[in-house]
């Protein structure tokens, strides 16, 4: 190869030709350095008729630089980036940037200082290093990133170093990760468990392209279970990777993992220091890195030699990247093993509605495991009519509720209780003039946290201090919460059980893996009584003595005019369900609930789950809605709001009329205002045949806009705020 064409790491700029200097090696995938007028940029090369561009003569082409030490690309991850680009309407270099993650593991191996601390004192102790001693017990990273942990200024620890009380640690950042052993602790399965699991092994050896949806009640073992085709894949020498949907799982799953393998999996998420994802990124490139558990973004690291894929929790909606490349990581999860010719299992007790459907189809091979494991049996459910039996005036809990909690605690046993709200209050306002506390970049109100003294925003961030006093009216003392939270709920139960041992689960309290872990070891041994949380306990925890569990508002997912919210209602209350009885004692749950004949919650006390996926299934295919039709959103915004406004009106005044696809819009977003950019959308809703993509594409090629406004797509979106 004497010229070749490359995707460089710059979204402006298209496909470039270069020359390869005489005694230089590349192939398609290779990563090179190569310069870009002054400057120096990596690509990738990539096949010619693969990015058709017009071609510069041999003269005019200048010399790739070097190739970075580091595996090409192989040809099935390049045919992956290509569709996935394709297919989410996005650049092919964006996706090459989701491969290509960790820009310093390109290098050669090399050493680097860390810093821990040597448990000496500093002669003179100042606030910001009482703080730095605490936070950084048992840490040892960067100047930098034990700066960003312990909330303190570079100057601060460098001070700690020039008094001895960091030490420097030479650090080989590409050592090797401890070995796996596939028989090190074989489980025994229930009959119904190792028929499962031999089908899937079966699988691993075949190295075929398999894709099964493993369809299990909650507590039935799923996770033993795939085990064992992860065994049969670490026997044969394969890779393998295991999707989580959240990082505050990932410690409990580590400890269930170094129980049966004897090691600890490879861990790749965004809260891991730099130099943990090099060292990452370079094991998986080269092998040597046996399994990896990871978040959405770990689908796209370039395995040497994958044979495996799970996707556990594969119903959840955290799957969807809903920003830069808008893709979700179940659906690509399935092509990346049908284009390196492997099995995937998505594992679930509450399946996609689109899963299900390409299992009745025959598209997926569906397994079962219908029964909960070692003789424990699903909870009972029953709701609460909150228009009957309404809680004390000023509180939330239902009476009947909160004699189960006090039952609960008299028996020793421990009560969970849900509420996908976090914070104190989601509306804060002057009983005196009406003022209500709004974000200043977003159309969202300010929810107020007391635990940590601020009102904040979940979409951009922003935080204040509750004034004393409110800046409309001025009047003190006259600040109300509206509705409740989470800390909210866990007051009311500090109040009805002033006793009871109580903890919060949010993702702001279990912000961290090791918070998470912590939360974890204090709930098996009982050091809680009643645990108050989101979403986040919906999953993946096991508490053998946790027998009640309370939604307190299961109305709350219906909200909002979501298409798939009856779905997501369903699975977020099933799943919290399913925390209960999963030990010898049964379980009970109480839904409180304005609205008992909704058909979710009807089939939820009902355990009817084939009633409600019947129900819902009509009411797709009758709305045209997936996935018996395509669902595809136009995303335009900008800091200005006329220029947003406009340039949505030249998109929607170009529309094209096409049978079979109506585009709806454009009108303002259900939020307005994002991150301090107005924002547009327009929506389309397609049959299947219908080639959207290409509809897009040709749509929005012809049009130029503004320096300021940005087009999105969001092919099969899950959020329409």
């Amino acid at each position: 190869m004497n010229r070749v064409r490359l995707i460089i790491f710059n979204a402006a700029i298209g496909p470039l030709d270069y020359k390869v200097p005489d005694g230089m090696t590349v192939e398609h995938g290779s990563i090179v350095v190569a310069p870009l007028g002054p400057r120096q940029i990596i690509g990738i090369v990539w096949e010619e008729d693969r990015l058709p561009e017009e071609s510069v003569p041999d003269s005019r082409l200048r010399n790739i630089i070097e190739v970075l030490p580091v595996p090409p690309l192989k040809g099935e991850l390049r045919r992956l980036m290509e569709w996935t680009a394709d297919y989410y309407c996005a650049r092919l270099i964006s996706v090459a940037r989701m491969v290509v993650s960790s820009g310093g593991a390109l290098r050669g191996p090399i050493t680097m200082t860390e810093y821990r601390l040597t448990g000496t004192e500093p002669e003179r102790m100042t606030p910001q290093r009482a703080v730095a001693l605490d936070a950084l017990q048992n840490e040892q990273a960067t100047i930098r990133e034990l700066a960003e942990l312990a909330s303190v200024s570079d100057g601060v620890l460098r001070g700690l170093v020039n008094h001895g009380a960091l030490e420097p640690v030479e650090v080989d950042i590409d050592r090797p990760y401890p070995r796996t052993n596939a028989d090190h602790d074989q489980p025994k399965l229930s009959d119904d468990q190792k028929k499962v699991a031999d089908r899937f092994v079966d699988a691993v050896k075949a190295r075929e392209f398999a894709p099964f949806l493993l369809d299990g009640v909650t507590g039935s073992g799923k996770t033993e279970v795939y085990f064992e085709p992860v065994a049969a894949a670490l026997r044969d020498n394969r890779q393998v990777l295991v999707l989580l949907p959240e990082i505050a799982l990932t410690e409990a799953f580590l400890r269930r993992f170094e129980d049966r393998f004897g090691a600890a999996p490879v861990v790749w998420h965004s809260g891991q220091k730099a130099t943990e994802r090099r060292r990452a990124w370079r094991a998986i490139a080269s092998g040597k890195a046996q399994v990896v558990v990871g978040a959405r973004s770990a689908l796209f690291l370039p395995y040497a030699n994958l044979g495996l894929i799970v996707v556990d929790e594969a119903h959840e909606i955290s799957f969807k990247q809903d920003d830069g490349v808008r893709y979700n990581a179940r659906d690509v999860a399935v092509m990346r093993a049908r284009f390196e010719k492997f099995p995937i299992i998505l594992a679930s007790a509450t399946p996609a509605l689109e899963s299900l459907q390409m299992a009745e189809s025959g598209i997926y091979e569906r397994v079962e495991l219908p029964s909960r494991f070692g003789g424990a049996t699903l909870p009972s459910i029953a709701t609460i009519n909150l228009t009957e039996n309404p809680p004390e005036r000023g509180r939330w809990i239902a009476p009947e509720l909160v004699e189960a909690l006090k039952d609960r605690l008299e028996k020793g046993e421990q009560s969970l209780l849900f509420l996908n709200r976090r914070g104190y209050a989601p509306l804060t306002l002057c009983r005196n003039c009406g003022f209500r506390f709004q974000c200043n970049n977003c159309s969202a109100w300010l929810v107020e946290h007391r635990f940590s003294r601020r009102l904040a925003c979940h979409h951009c961030g922003h935080e204040e201090e509750p004034p004393e006093t409110c800046p409309e009216c001025g009047e003190p003392d006259c600040l109300v919460a509206c509705g409740p939270g989470v800390e909210r709920i866990a007051d009311e139960v500090a109040e009805i059980l002033p006793d009871a041992r109580i903890a919060v689960a949010t993702s702001d309290t279990l912000n961290t893996p090791e918070k998470a872990a912590d939360f974890v070891a204090q709930a098996e041994v009982k050091a809680i009584d009643v645990i108050v949380g989101t979403q986040l306990v919906t999953k993946g925890f096991h508490f053998p003595e946790l027998t009640l569990v309370g939604v307190i508002d299961a109305d709350l997912g219906l909200e909002g005019g979501d298409l798939r919210a009856a779905e997501r209602t369903y699975q977020q209350v099933a799943q919290v369900a399913g925390r209960a009885g999963r030990g010898s004692k049964p379980g009970e749950v109480f839904i409180q609930t304005r609205h008992p004949t909704e058909p979710v919650i009807a089939a939820l006390e009902a355990g009817d789950r084939d009633a409600f996926y019947t129900a819902e299934t009509e009411a797709r295919r009758s709305a045209g809605a997936p996935p018996f039709g395509r669902w595809a959103a136009i995303i335009v915004s900008s800091e200005d709001e006329a220029e947003a406004k406009e340039a949505a009106r030249a998109i929607g005044g170009t529309r094209p009329n096409i049978q079979d696809v109506m585009i709806l819009g454009p009108a303002p977003a259900p939020m307005a205002l994002l991150r301090g950019r107005y924002r547009y959308r327009l929506l389309i809703n397609a049959r299947r045949s219908a080639q959207v993509q290409d509809i897009i594409r040709n749509w929005l090629d012809g049009l130029d806009f503004p320096r300021g406004v940005r087009v999105s797509v969001d092919v099969d979106p899950y959020s329409f705020v």
